[in-house]
């Protein structure tokens, strides 16, 4: 059942109010239908992917330039995305062609599923189940993010990442393994550690022990000094 669009596009549309509380109001449903430009964009992209899948040319192609125009999202039809896939927000989202998403992935405003050069073949990534990619994140390249993998906003992946882990920073780091499975998926990737800071805690750390072997040898050294002194009295 997982593979008929029908049963795709009711996980994607469940998705908008499972995981948007901006959705569960009395006209959530007229909402969703109406105003949401990632479920709008998703809905291109299934339709484009079937064409595409039936080897018709040109026309899948028209469709996700339609969908760029109208809703800023840019998914190539040829990506194979899982069901229960929520864009929040979406302008500036692009997939490219050859990216591969599993089930339940969210991911939000100005995230790039991309390549790093001209090679053929598969040169995007693979995003597996439960996956979310923060505001502005880059995930580049034919690497593979684990199951229920966090990706901090604004970080650039470029290596593969095992499962349960979380990821941030220029290029990305992973800086939490959880090292269980979540009950349900974690949308929370706003409090994330700082690499930055806590290589800065170190060096301030490390500068204080410095500051104290320095005095502690400056107080041997004087030490030492006073006692050759008195010798020579």
């Amino acid at each position: 059942m997982k593979n008929y669009p029908f049963y795709r596009v009711f996980r994607d549309f469940r998705a908008c109010f499972d995981r948007d509380p901006a959705a569960r109001t009395p006209l959530g449903v007229l909402e969703v239908l109406s105003l949401y430009s990632g479920f709008h964009a998703v809905l291109f992209y299934r339709f484009a992917h079937i064409l595409y899948r039936l080897k018709i040319p040109f026309i899948p192609r028209l469709i996700s330039q339609i969908a760029r125009f109208l809703t800023g999202v840019e998914i190539h039809p040829g990506a194979r995305i899982g069901p229960g896939f929520f864009i929040d927000h979406g302008m500036g989202v692009v997939i490219g062609e050859t990216t591969e998403i599993g089930e339940n992935v969210t991911i939000y405003q100005g995230v790039t599923l991309g390549g790093t050069g001209k090679e053929r073949g598969k040169r995007h990534p693979t995003l597996g189940n439960n996956v979310v990619v923060g505001v502005g994140a880059k995930i580049l390249g034919n690497i593979r993010i684990g199951n229920h993998v966090k990706v901090g906003g604004g970080s650039v992946v470029i290596h593969s990442v095992p499962d349960y882990c979380t990821v941030v920073g220029v290029p990305g780091e992973i800086v939490r393994i959880d090292g269980k499975k979540p009950g349900e998926i974690d949308l929370e990737h706003g409090d994330l550690p700082d690499p930055v800071k806590e290589l800065k805690n170190r060096l301030r750390a490390l500068q204080k022990e410095v500051e104290q072997i320095e005095a502690q040898h400056k107080g041997s050294k004087n030490a030492r000094r006073s006692v050759d002194g008195g010798e020579k009295q």
